[in-house]
């Protein structure tokens, strides 16, 4: 493999072999597995509390533990990266995943099951932004974006099909081929890492510099605001001692983090990047489609099964839909990337973003699946605009020399976008949800000639049923109108980002 030095000043490959393919595949794979286990474990979730005896709340810390350890991992990764090298640390993080993923599949409780969740979380969480490090580093400016395809596709795919194997499997093999999936992937991820990448040498001198501030606010900070966002309906917000400590404890984990920024010669995470407004624009936007992306995954779910009474299947096969568009578009990309602007491609994508959450603002009682077609359809043409040139952007804002903290801030930022959007679905389905109780009760009372109506032909227990239908129709649209009015709003951020130069390939990490 040839060299050459980029417009940047960085030498990287001037022709990618068979070998950097091979490391580029298994990067990719490595993602997608990562970013798969944040979710497949949600349609098989009521089958393993029943097994694993866990009451429902306490059920929810088989999805929190993954979330929290992965999004703390992310930002992380980085940093490990230097001291142990890329191969070694991607096989550590690989062998380490698929004995967690083991432990998961023959966990006998609630307690073994976190555990090992936590464990998943914290290797998963190395596979995602290394993948990006692997395309900066194996592929040249003319073919990184192919690369960028391939990872665009497991932020979206990943997951968008989580909830559908993780489904199948639960209702035709075991829960347990939920985890054990993992392990043969695992193996062929190993064999390629093996082959792809080259041999590097620990480096105990970058331990020795370590930002030990950085680290413990990475940890209390991410960690603590994550397990805040995930819990934080179900505890009652700050009326929970828990919740009220946890914020507590992330503040503090903000403020060592801050601080690491100035004592430590290397940060673990240089944060000055936010400083710059190309950047900063990503950064937020992220956290906007983040939100969007697992907001929306978790909505329509819930939708189908609290209304038309779809199963688990059923449900991820219509989410899984937005997956269509993005897949087709892929091969495309490296021809965009080239000729359409920046803030054009992200401006179109949250647009479409936008008019998808719209065209679901106005459902009603009877509609099924087949609604959601149409959306899901311009949802999966969004993904790929915003998501996949959102990350472009993220790479190409910073300077070679930063590009592994953007990778790591920028998926993060996704992450953390997610748990804001499930928060805020959790908190405004409540609300909403009694809000709209009480205004029909109101409206329509025994006494009322609707109600008169009603009751005389079936019943008022049958009254009672429609009104609650009613009302969850009513607040799953209010949902989707406010995830609309949110990435609207966020629409002029597009502005602050970097267009690529027209005369040179981007440079990406």
């Amino acid at each position: 493999m040839t060299t050459v030095v980029t417009a940047g000043g960085w030498a990287g490959p001037q022709k990618a072999d068979a070998a950097a393919w091979l490391a580029v595949a298994a990067g990719t794979i490595g993602a997608l597995m990562a970013t798969l286990d944040t979710s497949i474990v949600n349609s098989a979730l009521p089958t393993i509390q029943g097994e694993i005896g866990a009451s429902s709340s306490e059920g929810t810390w088989v999805t929190t533990a993954y979330l929290v350890a992965e999004i703390i991992m992310i930002p992380l990764a980085g940093w490990f990266e230097k001291i142990f090298k890329l191969r070694n640390f991607l096989l550590i993080a690989t062998v380490l995943f698929t004995l967690f993923s083991m432990w998961c599949g023959l966990s006998p409780n609630l307690t073994h099951m976190v555990i090992g969740r936590i464990g998943q979380g914290f290797t998963g969480g190395a596979m995602i932004p290394t993948a990006m490090t692997i395309v900066a580093t194996c592929l040249p400016p003319a073919q990184r974006p192919v690369g960028i395809a391939l990872f665009g596709m497991t932020a979206v795919l990943g997951p968008v099909i989580g909830p559908v194997v993780g489904g199948w499997l639960t209702e035709n093999l075991s829960w347990h081929y939920a985890f054990f999936l993992n392990v043969p992937i695992s193996i062929a991820l190993i064999v390629l890492l093996f082959v792809g990448l080259p041999r590097g040498k620990i480096d105990w001198e970058e331990f020795r510099s370590t930002d030990y501030f950085g680290i413990a606010g990475l940890v209390l900070g991410l960690g603590g605001l994550t397990v805040v966002l995930e819990e934080g309906q179900r505890e009652r917000w700050f009326e929970s001692d828990l919740i009220r400590e946890l914020s507590v404890i992330s503040a503090f984990g903000m403020i060592l983090l801050v601080v690491g920024q100035f004592v430590s010669r290397k940060p673990v995470i240089h944060l000055r990047i936010l400083l710059q407004k190309s950047f900063f624009g990503v950064f937020v936007l992220s956290l906007g489609v983040g939100g969007a992306l697992y907001g929306i995954l978790y909505l329509i779910p819930q939708y189908l099964a609290a209304v038309p009474d779809y199963n688990s299947l059923q449900s991820g096969l219509v989410a899984a839909i937005s997956g269509v568009p993005t897949l087709i578009m892929l091969a495309v990309f490296p021809l965009l990337v080239r000729k359409l602007d920046l803030r054009l491609a992200i401006g179109s994508g949250i647009l479409l973003y936008v008019v998808s959450c719209f065209m679901d603002a106005h459902l009603a009682p009877d509609d099924a699946g087949n609604a959601f077609i149409g959306s899901q359809i311009v949802r999966g043409f969004a993904q790929f605009f915003s998501l996949l040139f959102l990350n472009q952007a993220a790479t190409s804002s910073v300077s070679m020399e930063y590009v592994e903290d953007a990778s790591g801030l920028f998926n993060a930022a996704r992450n953390l976008g997610g748990s804001f959007g499930l928060a805020a679905v959790s908190t405004l389905h409540d609300r909403r949800m009694d809000l709209h109780m009480n205004r029909l009760e109101e409206s329509v009372t025994a006494n009322s000639l609707i109600g008169q109506d009603y009751t005389h032909h079936f019943g008022i227990a049958r009254l009672g049923a429609l009104i609650e239908q009613q009302a969850t129709v009513m607040t799953y649209s209010d949902l989707f109108w406010i995830f609309g009015v949110a990435l609207l709003v966020m629409l002029p951020l597009v502005l602050l980002l970097k267009p690529l130069p027209k005369d040179i390939q981007p440079n990406v990490g």
